[in-house]
Order: structure tokens, then sequence, then C-alpha cells
């Protein structure tokens, strides 16, 4: 059956297409979303942002209540661990936030058609989807379509998924038990945020990693010093080393891996396949619509997330850039708003990145080892949470904040954090750098005392060497 015609045809519910969705409803655009899933959001929602910070908070407050609760006077019995409570915990968070968005589709009008769909030719002039659903073939007609369905996690050809012995992140998020020892793969965001939930939770848990650091795009003071928090707790990590092979062996696995000292064997019982995401394409009938990939094989757009098809559009992970939500998001707005007419842009230069372990990393702009290699000239401004006084009064000194700022302007080109509460604080890091601001602007401002932000402002005062509590 054909349906309506819409002005905008979404494929893909997950953070980009959702917001797209709302955001083009907003500005008048008749439009529906097309989803596989049941619940919308899509992997981050689902089985990726949301449940795995949810898992984060839980197993640190247990990590907390067992390991620095005497630290403040408080006095009690070995916290014990009911991990399906947990895992519960996480699903309920899962539930409010997918039920909201589905919410915010009623509240702005938005379509939903629950099934796979795939790009389905033109009628005229309108382009078509094809949406297989539990009850049939629909198809929907649209001036123009929007591609949003994200991404997938790559899998070892080696090593396949199994879904109980070699894991992606979604089955990690879900372990019946605390596995003895987790191995991951990949010393990315991904699996060091949850290599850190099952260590608080009583994992060996070790990290094999082909690069020489975890966090490649992250500065190098930044990385080295997570890694050094990481190994105080207990996390092992074999850097420069690659896994090359893996079988089963009684309960668990043996892995081969190739490392400096040579090739060695690695039992465990469970392994996190964590080196990275692809696009997800197949099925969308790309090839059939003349839509282009460029040489990272993702999807070639210009400025208007346009593609070489007239009237289909692609964002997110599907395009080049990071794959991170708050990317894809922006974009959905973005792409949106230009339907209107309106000159909206994302600011790539200003996307800030997060790892959230504990501490914390985050960081927005250029990397010390980029100005480096660019030859630019720049000051530096660290400062050390150690001298916070609110981060005293918490128990959280570990990591520093560091400005980098251009050496005659005095414009922040990069800021990078490690430590407590990192993702918070890098908001006022992106803010400034948006707006032009310099190191003085921010050193400047206002913190109130005591606070983290507090070591913002000195690491700024630092670049003038001007800093007063270090």
């Amino acid at each position: 059956m054909t349906d309506q015609t819409y002005d905008l045809i979404i494929i893909g519910g997950g953070p980009g297409g959702y917001v797209a969705a709302i955001r083009a409803s907003q500005l008048g655009f008749k439009t529906v979303v097309v989803e596989e899933r049941a619940t919308l959001g899509g992997v981050c929602l689902n089985e990726g942002c949301i449940p795995s910070k949810a898992l984060l908070d839980s197993s640190e407050q247990f990590a907390l209540a067992r390991d620095k609760f005497a630290t403040h006077g408080i006095l009690i019995d070995p916290p014990r661990l009911d991990l399906s409570r947990m895992l519960a915990r996480k699903d309920d968070v899962v539930k409010k936030n997918t039920d909201g968005i589905a919410f915010l589709f009623k509240k702005n009008k938005v379509d939903l058609v629950t099934g796979t769909g795939r790009l389905g030719g033109k009628s005229g002039e309108l382009q078509q989807v094809a949406v297989a659903t539990s009850a049939g073939e629909r198809l929907l007609s649209g001036k123009r379509v929007l591609l949003a369905t994200g991404s997938t996690a790559v899998e070892l050809p080696f090593l396949p998924f199994d879904g109980e012995r070699v894991v992606s992140a979604r089955e990690a998020l879900s372990f019946a038990r605390v596995p003895q020892h987790l191995v991951v793969i990949g010393a990315g965001y991904i699996g060091l945020e949850l290599g850190s939930v099952w260590r608080r939770l009583g994992a060996q848990v070790t990290v094999v990693e082909t690069l020489a650091r975890p966090l490649p795009s992250m500065d190098g003071q930044a990385a080295d010093a997570l890694v050094r928090a990481l190994k105080k707790q207990g996390m092992k990590f074999l850097m420069e080393t690659k896994a090359t092979g893996g079988r089963r062996e009684g309960e668990g696995m043996v892995l081969t891996v190739d490392g400096p000292a040579g090739s060695s064997e690695l039992a465990c019982d469970r392994v996190l396949v964590a080196v990275g995401r692809k696009p997800l394409l197949e099925g969308l009938g790309l090839e059939e619509a003349g839509v282009r990939l460029d040489d990272c094989a993702r999807i070639a757009v210009d400025a208007d997330y346009r593609t070489s098809a007239e009237n289909i559009y692609a964002i997110g992970d599907l395009v080049a850039g990071p794959m991170l939500a708050h990317k894809a998001m922006e974009e959905g707005t973005v792409v949106a708003e230009r339907l209107a007419g309106q000159a909206s842009v994302v600011e790539y230069e200003y996307l800030p990145g997060v790892c959230y372990t504990w501490p914390e990393a985050a960081s927005v702009g250029r990397t010390e080892e980029q100005l480096k290699e660019a030859g630019v000239e720049y000051g530096a401004g660290r400062f050390s949470f150690l001298a916070n006084g609110r981060a005293r009064c918490m128990d959280e000194t570990d990591g520093f904040v560091k400005v980098l700022a251009d050496k005659s302007s005095g414009r922040i080109l990069g800021i990078h954090i490690v430590g407590p509460r990192a993702s918070d604080l890098i908001a006022e890091a992106v803010t400034a750098m948006t707006y032009g601001g310099t190191a003085e602007d921010m050193a400047m401002t206002f913190h109130a005392h005591p606070t983290l932000s507090e070591a913002l402002k000195e690491a700024a005062l630092d670049v003038m060497d001007r800093a007063i509590h270090s």
C-alpha cells in the first residue's frame, strides 16, 4: 500500500534521526521516521551511551562503598553485589529514556513506522521508501529522505561474535555474572568504559591494544594520566600488542597475542571486542539509488548533507567524522534547519570527546601533538586537581586540566581534562572556544569557590604564568 506524502522520510530513529525528525516537525515539515527497533533512540539509548553510563554510575557507587566510604568516616559491612538488580536498574533507565523520545514524537506530531526501510526509487518527483513491517511491506513517499541508520560493532574475522564468550558492547552490558577474567581488545572509549565497569565489580580486566597508547585522538599527557589511574584500579594493559587468534577451551577462551616480547597465549572467560564501529549501510539500496560512498566507505555528502542522489541526505555515523551521538544530534538539527532555508552549521572544530571512566577524560580542540606537528606557536597551562580544594574535599585528586592557547593572540586552541566530572567541565571549554575566547577571558571569568571548575581558571592563568594555587 502507498501512504500519504511526507515532506521528510527519515530512516533510523537514533540520536541523529530522532532529533532531525523533531526539529523538522517544529519547522513545519510533515515527517515520518522508519525504525526497525521496537523502541526509539538507536544504539545510543538502547545499547550504548545510556545503558553504559547507567552501569558506570552503579559500579562507581559500588566501588565507593567498598573502597572509599571508610576514609569519609562511613563504616559499613563489606557491600554485596546484586548484579541482577543493577542490570534491572540499567534497563529501567533505558526504558525511561526511550519512552521519553516516544512522548516527544507524539508531542511534535512525528509519525513512526516500525520496520526495516530501504530506498525504493522515485515516483515522479517523489522519493519512495519501502518498509518491511510485521504486517507486510509499506511504501512511503516523500519529497526528501534522510538516512540516519547509525553504526554497528566491527567484528574480527578470526574471532567472530558468538554473543556469549566473544561479545560486542551490546552483550557486555548484560553479562549474567561478573567475568573472572575479561579481555578487552581495543583501548578506545567503549573498551575502557566497559572494562572499568567489570573491573569495579570484581573482574580481572586486561586491555589489548595494537597502538602504543589508548585513545589515540586524545592529548598524549591526558591519555598517559588516564592509563596510570586505571592501572592503579587494577586494570592491566598490553600495549603494542595484537590479538591474532582465539579458541574455545573448557568454559573459556584462549587468545593468541603478539607483543613486544613475541607471541603468547592469554586465557580468559570473556572477550569484549571493541576495535571500532562501521556504518550500517547494508540493505539501504544505496547503489540502486545512486548514492556514492567516499574513500572511507561512508556516504559522501556536501555542506547541506545532500548525497549524490537527488533529495537524499545522510548524517551521523553514515558520514565522515567521529561516531558520536552529540555529533549526530547536531547534524540532525542542522540538516532540518537547512531544509528550511536557515544558515545553520555544525562547528566540528569544537566537537568534544569524553571517556566516562573514573577519573573521566574529556577534550575539545587540538592536542599538543597536533600543534607541534603543524608548527603552531602556542602556550600551555596546566593545573592539577591535587591542588583544587573541591577535589580534595571529594577525595578525587587524580588528573589535571591543560589549556593550549595561541602564543600571539591568546585564543584557546584546545582544552584537555582528566579528572572528576570532566564530562561536565568540558562544556565550559567548548563554550569559550566556540565564541573565540582567549586564555585570559577564561582566567578573568568568575568561578565559584570551591568548585572543580576553578581548575580551568587556574590552568588558563598558568598559560600566562599567573597561576595562584600551583
